[in-house]
């Protein structure tokens, strides 16, 4: 025998209510608290299932956010993901996660998917994204929030890492412990992140009165290989670094590999700080000194804001949120001089 599903009619008959009272408590319209468990309890009798498709149809809203990342393999998109999703699903949302796999096109095309699908918001990691798009998406009142990476002349909501003084901190460290010769693994020249580390970096040289070394500068793409290949090309300079500062996980995992194949000891020969993964630190031996990014809290008030412009709220539009990250100290800095 079909079991033929139940209707609003149908909760509305056995709570005793009006339609337009179920209406509205279904489509997150806020009723009396008796009306509530009346309706609560007529939707568990009846096993009744709101039908998504018809309510978005009508209300124009899926109850959907789409996330936009670079790679589901880094630790860093990942870990907002999950903060971002289980913020979202406290307010009813369901969340489609898309991987562009660092590549601009798939970017572009991942974005237009979110689009067709209907999504009430947007959560992206911007790499190669055209402009117009999230222009166009914010002017059809679909929020876009930008995390850790910002896009000049758009008018965005974005939240992100206080890279600057993240990188200029690292480097201070290292400089107080008496090193000179720094090098730095970035990201893509291109990126906005990688930029405002590399700043960081040559502020603080400056700030120290230190000459910068084009030589102790190389650009990595954010992956492990690109981290090994670049950690290699340090430790074949004739007059390498004393110390390096890698950018990202990822490129701190393969340079920590690199290292490791070629019986490098850390600090004795070279030191380094990394980025990003407290696991890893204290796995590393001896224990790596790393940036810490507050990964949970970005993912906190990225979803926290795409919920108040979601809910018609552009108050302080648009909003540039950056946090504070901090330094973990291990044991992977050695002290040649104090700095005096």
């Amino acid at each position: 025998m079909v079991k033929i599903a139940a209707t609003m009619k149908d909760v509305a008959e056995y709570a005793g209510l009006s339609i337009a009272t179920v209406s509205k408590y279904i489509n997150g319209i806020k009723v009396k608290e008796e009306n509530k468990k009346r309706i609560d309890e007529a939707i568990k009798a009846l096993d009744f299932r709101v039908n998504e498709i018809a309510r978005g149809l009508k209300t124009r809203k899926t109850a959907t956010v789409g996330v936009l990342i670079p790679s589901l393999e880094n630790i860093f998109s990942t870990s907002i993901v999950s903060k971002v999703e289980s913020i979202l699903l406290k307010y009813g949302y369901s969340t489609i996660v898309c991987d562009y796999r660092q590549n601009s096109k798939l970017e572009n095309e991942k974005f237009d998917f979110l689009r067709n699908k209907q999504v009430d918001g947007i959560i992206l990691v911007p790499y190669g994204i055209s402009e117009s798009k999230i222009t166009e998406a914010v002017n059809d009142n679909v929020p876009v929030i930008l995390i850790d990476r910002s896009i000049k002349g758009i008018d965005c909501d974005v939240v992100l890492a206080d890279n600057l003084n993240a990188a200029y901190n690292a480097v201070e460290l290292l400089i107080t412990k008496g090193h000179r010769r720094i090098g730095i693994i970035c990201g893509p020249q291109d990126i906005y992140t990688a930029q405002e580390r590399l700043k960081g970096y040559i502020r603080v040289h400056e700030d120290y009165e230190l000459e910068i070394d084009d030589s102790l500068i190389k650009y990595g793409d954010y992956e492990i290989q690109s981290g090994m290949e670049l950690m290699n090309e340090f430790l074949d300079q004739e007059n390498r670094p004393t110390a390096v500062f890698v950018t990202n996980y990822e490129m701190t995992l393969g340079a920590i590999m690199a290292l490791n194949a070629r019986n490098i000891k850390i600090p004795d020969e070279i030191s380094i700080i990394g980025f990003d993964n407290i696991q890893l630190a204290n796995v590393v031996k001896p224990r790596l000194s790393i940036v810490v990014q507050p990964m949970q809290q970005i993912g906190e008030y990225a979803a926290s804001l795409l919920i108040k412009r979601m809910k018609g709220d552009n108050s302080g539009f648009p909003a540039m949120i950056r946090l504070k990250t901090e330094i973990l100290e291990g044991e992977s800095v050695a002290v040649i001089n104090s700095y005096i």
